[in-house]
Order: C-alpha cells, then sequence, then structure tokens
C-alpha cells in the first residue's frame, strides 16, 4: 500500500481524493473513523473536513466526544465566545466526558470555529450505556433515555466482530464464543453508543435544510456496515459513506469501508 492513496477495500481500485470527496459530499452522510490516540488519524479527518468544506458550505460536523446535551457550549465555540481554548475545554467538561488528551482534537476544534462550521455532539449521558448494558432497554424509562430509541439487534456478524476485536477466545478470558449470553451485556453496551451517535445524526439530516453531515466516531462502531452505518440504515438514513485511515501494509478487506485512506504506519507524530 502506497501512503497518500485512497483505496476501494476488496476490490483494490485507486480512486482520487477529488473523486472520493464528490461521492462523500453529495451521500449527505459521511463517517470518518479513527483511533482516538492516533495524531495523524485526526489530522487526516481534518484534511477530509477541509475538503468536505470547499464542497459544501452547509458541512456540519458531529463528534462522538461530546454528549448532545453540550451542543449549547459548542456552538458558543463555533461562534466565538470563548476567549480562550481552556475556557471552552472546561466549559465542555472535557476532562470528565472524553479521556484523551485535547490536543488530538483541538485542530479540529479550530476549524470548526475558524469557517463557522456547527458542531454537534453525538453522545449520549455516560450512565445510560451502564444501565442498558446491565438491564435492557425496556427496563429504561422512556424519560432517562436522552432522546436515544432501543438499537436494532446486532447481528451474527457483529457480534462475531465484536468478539474478535475485544479479544476472541483469549483462554483467560470469561466469554469463549460469540453467541454466549454472556456476551450480551457487552453487545447492548455498544450498541447504546452505535445507536446514539446515528440518533444524533439522523436528527440533523432529517432538519428541513439538511447538512451534510460528518461524523467524527472511533473506527469500531464503523467497521464492515455494522454498528452506527447499521443503525443509521434502520432509521431510515442513506446513503451513508464510511471512510477509514489504513495503516497496515496489507490491502484493506472487503466491505471494511467504502473506502480507505493509506497512511504511512510512522507518521504518528504530534497534532
Amino acid at each position: 500500500m502506497i501512503p497518500g492513496q485512497w483505496i476501494c477495500p476488496g476490490s483494490g481500485k485507486i480512486v482520487s481524493h477529488g473523486d472520493v470527496l464528490k461521492i462523500a459530499a453529495e451521500a449527505g452522510t459521511v463517517l470518518l473513523g479513527e483511533q482516538h490516540d492516533k495524531a495523524a488519524q485526526h489530522r487526516w479527518q481534518l484534511h477530509v473536513l477541509a475538503g468536505l468544506r470547499a464542497l459544501r458550505e452547509d458541512l456540519a460536523v458531529g463528534y462522538e466526544m461530546f454528549p448532545a446535551r453540550l451542543d449549547p457550549v459548542l456552538k458558543r465555540w463555533t461562534d466565538g465566545d470563548y476567549a480562550s481554548e481552556a475556557a471552552f475545554l472546561e466549559a465542555a467538561e472535557w476532562g470528565t466526558v472524553w479521556g484523551f488528551p485535547a490536543e488530538l482534537y483541538l485542530p479540529l476544534f479550530r476549524f470548526c470555529r475558524q469557517f463557522r462550521v456547527p458542531m454537534h455532539g453525538l453522545n449520549c449521558r455516560r450512565p445510560l450505556v451502564t444501565e442498558v448494558g446491565k438491564l435492557g432497554w425496556d427496563s429504561i424509562p422512556d424519560t432517562d433515555r436522552d432522546g436515544v430509541t432501543p438499537a436494532l439487534a446486532a447481528t451474527r456478524a457483529y457480534r462475531q466482530y465484536l468478539f474478535d476485536i475485544t479479544g476472541g477466545g483469549s483462554p483467560n478470558r470469561k466469554v469463549q464464543d460469540p453467541d454466549d449470553p454472556a456476551f450480551d451485556r457487552f453487545i447492548r453496551a455498544q450498541q447504546v453508543w452505535d445507536r446514539s451517535f446515528a440518533c444524533r445524526i439522523a436528527d440533523l439530516r432529517s432538519a428541513p435544510t439538511a447538512p451534510l453531515v460528518a461524523g467524527i466516531i472511533g473506527r469500531g462502531h464503523l467497521e464492515f456496515g455494522h454498528g452506527t452505518p447499521a443503525q443509521l440504515a434502520d432509521l431510515g438514513i442513506g446513503p451513508v459513506v464510511v471512510l477509514l485511515p489504513h495503516v497496515d501494509n496489507g490491502p484493506p478487506p472487503k466491505g471494511i469501508a467504502d473506502a480507505v485512506f493509506c497512511m504511512d504506519p510512522h507518521d504518528e507524530g504530534a497534532a
């Protein structure tokens, strides 16, 4: 894989940067995956956002990192109301809502502020994840669901995917099979996030003048059409384009995304 190229997984076809952005802009919803602690991947997201903004001035960016209740804070930031980045991060409860250094994400936030690109939180209140994981959706009153609807049930393929990326059949692991009922709690919790991101995006895309929505989301919620893409389809939102950074030497597996951007595996320096 040559760094700097866009590849269609499965076919191995090389696609131009312009064509990828054009397809994403026309789709209306584009999901940009990431590994949260990789600065180079956030730079890649920034460059894609800049390209999308050149094509669509109505770009809006949704962030997994923020709960939706902080949207007023995010609006004040993009409106230029905070005198400093430190003041914004404090108001946005960064040290509580997200566990990764702000420096990794500040270039994205600065871009949105400079170009007045609306920012939106895609997440729900964190206790909801624990509550649904433990008790299931039916035990949660509608008033406590934070605007999130019950998730489409996980497919067998998604269960297998989550089982594999969380350790597979390690001998030290309690759950030894993706169909083990003991795995259900984790599945339910994961799907609260999947559905929350999808519900927030669906709200934006269902507006009378729907913007182009770009989601900044961990890649585990996006790969192979599972997670948030599946929940968006269940909510009737489409088409959706999933773009991922690719840091492996080998070819990307078929179906992992609509296109992947090949990155230099050694390029993981400071943001």
